[in-house]
């Protein structure tokens, strides 16, 4: 190893190459130990479970749902309350012009607690009503998570679809340096035009200019993955489709589509507009309360005993009489708003199940394309390209169908791709309509 033109090196060479040769084995060792970006090499690629389960952790709307639910319920234990008694405390009949607290015989302390009741079922209907409201929120949050998991599986596979985009026009670029390649030698030879040699270097300038393109779209779908996974939208996706390949019938989506959490939150809204009814007709119902006071009086009477103190009970009733009118208008309000809440869950209803037929539709549309793209298109595109180039080199042909048949390849691989992703894209729609 250390020989060199046949003679021994000097010991002190010999022992730096040494020390060298044990400095690089300790840090092969550490680099093995200790992988540069170590974090980012075990992130790995991005698959599609794990981009749902960042996006539906800690989601902001559906917290904030979920946090006005909370709210309701906790309003709903306020409002089955009674009202808070009320003490009352005075000095009655105080003499003020001379005399003191003994002086006259209606003079006295009072004291007192007041518990007023409100009218009918006033109290059980209005936590009825927050119960409810509660339970409609929570449904929205439910639909609010199936909405951000569609949105986050949709962005995902169109990050995915350019990713597959870009890889398949860059290995496509030495197919088209090899036919300039090609064109330039028979053009040397004289065996080809100076035009076949210009176009062949026009559609490389053209596929340069195509991989911008589909890098500019590349960074628009990772923009949008980040806004539901934040800075993980960076990282490369994993280059493997989920095996979506079976949808339910469409009947059976159909009869699966009144338990979407939507249509569910609608129902929540209507049961709590009926409460509001039921909770105005109560309105033309007494209150009432329940007056308990104590009287402390001094002195004594004209036969010499003392004073008795006083013990009063009272009961107030609301008279609802003049509030007819009032009473009325409420009551025809809460009956308009619920037949609102129908009307408004009717229409959510049709736009659910227009929408399922649609994309029910569209799936099984996408699901005959690709079948048939797997099973004819892509080998006849792919035979197409190789025939063209085969007559051209025997001079049997022109360059112009040479460039067609190979972009066109070119272009039915890449609509391959965006067929499996349009189609992932509309199940991931179908899930969340039909609660897949």
């Amino acid at each position: 190893m250390f020989l060199v033109r046949g003679r021994l090196p000097e010991l002190k060479y010999v022992r730096r190459a040494a020390a060298r040769s044990g400095m690089f084995c300790v840090l092969l060792v550490l680099g093995m130990l200790f992988p540069p970006n170590a974090p980012a090499q075990q992130r790995g690629a991005l698959t599609l479970a794990e981009a749902e389960d960042l996006a539906l952790a800690a989601e902001p709307g559906q917290q904030a749902m979920i946090a006005k639910a909370a709210a309701l319920e906790a309003r709903a234990v306020v409002a089955g309350q009674l009202p808070d008694p009320r003490l009352r405390v005075g000095l009655n009949n105080f003499p003020i012009e001379s005399g003191g607290f003994r002086t006259e015989g209606m003079t006295h302390a009072a004291i007192g607690l007041q518990q007023a009741f409100p009218a009918g079922k006033t109290r059980s209907i209005s936590v009825r009503q927050f119960d409810l409201l509660a339970a409609e929120m929570n449904e929205n949050a439910e639909a609010r998570s199936r909405n951000v998991l569609t949105a986050a599986r949709s962005a995902w596979l169109d990050l995915y679809y350019w990713e597959k985009a870009h890889d398949l026009v860059s290995e496509s670029r030495p197919i088209f340096d090899d036919l300039a390649t090609v064109t330039r030698s028979l053009y040397s030879v004289g065996r080809k035009s100076q035009q076949d040699v210009l176009r062949a270097e026009l559609e490389l300038s053209r596929l340069q200019d195509r991989l911008i393109d589909i890098e500019r779209q590349r960074s628009g779908a990772q923009a949008a993955l980040g806004e539901w996974i934040g800075h993980d939208a960076a990282r490369p996706v994993a280059l493997k489709l989920p095996g979506w390949d079976q949808v339910p019938s469409l009947e059976s989506l159909q009869d699966m589509l009144p338990e979407h959490p939507s249509l569910r939150a609608a129902d929540a809204q209507i049961k709590a507009r009926s409460a509001g009814v039921d909770l105005a007709n109560e309105r033309s119902k007494p209150g009432w309360a329940v007056d308990l006071g104590y009287s402390y009086r001094e002195g004594l009477l004209s036969t010499g005993e003392p004073r008795s103190d006083f013990i009063s009970l009272g009961v107030t009733v609301d008279l609802p009489f003049f509030r007819k009118k009032s009473v009325d208008s409420t009551l025809s309000a809460a009956l308009q708003e619920r037949s609102a809440a129908m009307s408004a869950r009717e229409q959510s209803a049709r736009a659910l199940r227009s929408q399922l037929a649609a994309e029910h539709a569209r799936w099984r549309d996408l699901t005959r394309r690709l079948s048939l793209y797997e099973t004819r298109i892509l080998d006849q595109a792919k035979d197409h390209a190789e025939a063209s180039l085969l007559a051209y080199q025997s001079d049997r042909g022109d360059f112009a169908d040479v460039m067609r048949a190979s972009v066109d390849y070119l272009d039915t691989r890449i609509e391959h791709i965006r067929l499996q992703v349009e189609r992932a894209q509309s199940y991931a729609v179908l899930a969340n309509l039909g609660g897949l």
